[in-house]
């Protein structure tokens, strides 16, 4: 096609989607896309017989506005527990599908725990930007009211979406409780993804941009955070063959953040594709294992200020900045038994 006529067949599209995302900010409101990150259904993925061979105890709390939240915990499969992972999952699903990811863990000499944000799974509520923030603070705060969790030895993971809620909360904390940092496949802000895919799909970038300006929030991005984890350490992996999360997002959210921090770039890695299959052998859940392990080793706790964070346990609650959301004290509920699905 001639440079002219291009352009003209670019005008045209643009004609007719620009009207289509005004109309949808003023139905919708600004912000009407947000929606669209969360695709949540409260299926059951494991097998009952799982569960209870892994001991995965059923537990119940609040999220910091009050609406109820489940989530799992699960004991170290070793003699000695080297310390508790949480783990905040991606956008789709709910934890029994994401369980098979992280539950080798469990076998590294680690408890882990993983829950439902709001409208996943048995949790309650619906998704929003916002009630998923409050869920990640509250998730953070439970692990820290357990009596069976040594609370100098907690180390977090999150994956896509999870790895943004779980930067966003740390972001919001004075005192930052984990030790170690991980994310896979996480994107540095929701309109830049939004833009990048939208992109992709429409080959139109300027009007891509402006939808995602309209259509997506910027609240609580992972970019503008990230950088408030340090000096706790960092692993960000991302794969180049990423096209849920492009690649590039990965690298602007490592980008943003502040030393120490490490990047693993996965050649051929599709999304989530280093830790939630096996064509890359252990390669990648090895370089995690060992990630977590460092930053727990005694010289390192240590070096972390370990009192700082019991002493937040013993209060049950994390400082947050002001000027943020608050933390209240929540409310817990453990009960024991597998899962049933609603």
């Amino acid at each position: 096609m001639e440079p002219r006529g291009k352009r003209r067949v670019i005008g045209l599209i643009a004609s007719i989607l620009v009207p289509v995302a005004v109309l949808a900010v003023l139905v919708g409101g600004c912000g009407v896309g947000d929606s669209m990150f969360y695709w949540p259904n409260n299926l059951a993925y494991l097998p009952q017989e799982t569960c209870q061979l892994h001991q995965i105890e059923n537990v119940t709390f609040d999220s910091t506005d009050g609406t109820p939240l489940h989530g799992w915990f699960v004991p170290a499969r070793t003699t000695e527990v080297q310390g508790t992972v949480i783990f905040y999952h991606g956008n789709a699903q709910n934890l029994t599908a994401h369980y098979a990811l992280v539950s080798w863990l469990a076998d590294e000499g680690y408890n882990l725990f993983l829950f439902d944000y709001r409208g996943f799974g048995q949790s309650e509520g619906t998704p929003t930007r916002k009630g998923l923030h409050q869920d990640s603070l509250a998730a953070m705060q439970y692990v820290l009211s357990r009596e069976d969790v040594d609370p100098r030895r907690l180390v977090a993971f999150g994956q896509s979406l999870g790895g943004a809620c779980l930067v966003a909360a740390l972001g919001d904390m004075d005192q930052i409780p984990v030790l170690a940092v991980a994310v896979d496949s996480t994107f540095a802000s929701y309109r830049g993804v939004a833009t990048e895919l939208m992109t992709r799909e429409m080959a139109i970038a300027p009007v891509a941009w402006l939808l995602a300006q309209w259509l997506v929030t910027g609240d609580h991005d992972p970019k503008d955070a990230i950088a408030d984890i340090s000096p706790v350490p960092l692993l960000v992996m991302h794969g180049d063959a990423d096209r849920v999360v492009p690649f590039n997002q990965g690298r602007k959210l490592f980008e943003a953040a502040a030393e120490p921090k490490t990047f693993e770039h996965v050649p051929g890695g599709t999304h989530c594709d280093a830790i939630g299959s096996l064509r890359f052998g252990d390669r990648y859940r090895r370089q995690l294992a060992d990630f977590f392990a460092a930053a727990l080793a005694p010289a390192s706790v240590d070096k972390q200020s370990q009192a700082t964070a019991a002493d937040s346990a013993a209060e049950k609650k994390l400082p947050l900045r002001r000027g943020r959301s608050e933390l209240t004290r929540l409310q817990t509920n453990d009960t024991g038994g597998g899962l049933s699905a609603d």
